[in-house]
């Protein structure tokens, strides 16, 4: 059964672009990117023609990354391949929230701020969940768990398509793996998306595994397979 509240997942990128992230839109003709600093995630129709790949390749400059996310659009000759990574796309199925226990009451989770950026940049650094930038953070809500003052884990609000907030970055430094941070954030992270009225989703690299069945035991279930691509332009 096709969930068409869903169909905008399809191009996560260009509909938070085009809605609740206009704010932070690029634009040349029918292409859209974000603002430098916020995140290098580009969009095409699925139909670009050489025109509006040349757009894309003008609003973003000469050798600069166009980061087309999970885009099914096919880039003319002279685009050059930069990555290429299999993943997931997951969604929360319905009403309620991401099941676990102490979403709702735990004050363990604080909310992170722009002070809160060299910190928030140091962990990224030592736990590689993905894409972030000094402005990334500007997107949604932030959450993270401190150990003796220090941020050892975070999770946060990333791409706003009609509806739904997807869940990212959600990472824990090395030394503290194991006890069980990345569920209590993206379940307090849920429980907020669920209480506007959203739901939440999220992407995982293929590869990762133990996140993916976190994420399933916490609920989630996946939509489709997904390719994460990127080209520089010419």
């Amino acid at each position: 059964m096709v969930d068409r509240d869903a169909l905008a997942l399809d191009d996560p990128v260009g509909q938070s672009l085009s809605g609740h992230h206009a704010h932070f839109a690029r634009r040349l003709g029918r292409t859209a990117t974000y603002l430098p600093g916020v995140a290098t995630f580009s969009a095409v129709s699925a139909d670009a023609d050489a025109a509006e790949w040349a757009d894309l390749a003008r609003l973003l400059g000469p050798g600069e990354l166009a980061d087309m996310f999970s885009s099914p659009a096919a880039p003319p000759s002279g685009w050059e391949p930069v990555f290429s990574l299999e993943g997931r796309q997951m969604i929360w199925p319905g009403s309620g929230r991401p099941d676990h226990p102490r979403a709702a009451t735990d004050t363990g989770v604080v909310e992170l701020g722009a002070d809160s950026v060299p910190e928030m940049l140091d962990l990224v650094a030592r736990a590689q969940p993905g894409p972030f930038w000094p402005r990334t953070h500007e997107l949604g809500t932030y959450l993270g768990i401190r150990d003796n003052g220090t941020l050892v884990a975070m999770a946060g609000e990333r791409l706003r398509p009609p509806g739904w907030t997807e869940i990212s970055a959600v990472c824990t430094a090395p030394e503290a793996r194991g006890r069980g941070y990345a569920a209590r954030l993206v379940s307090a992270l849920g429980a907020r998306i669920v209480a506007r009225n959203e739901r939440p989703f999220l992407h995982v690299a293929e590869a990762n595994t133990g996140a993916i069945a976190l994420y399933e035991r916490l609920g989630f279930k996946v939509r489709k397979h997904v390719t994460f691509w990127g080209l520089r332009t010419p």
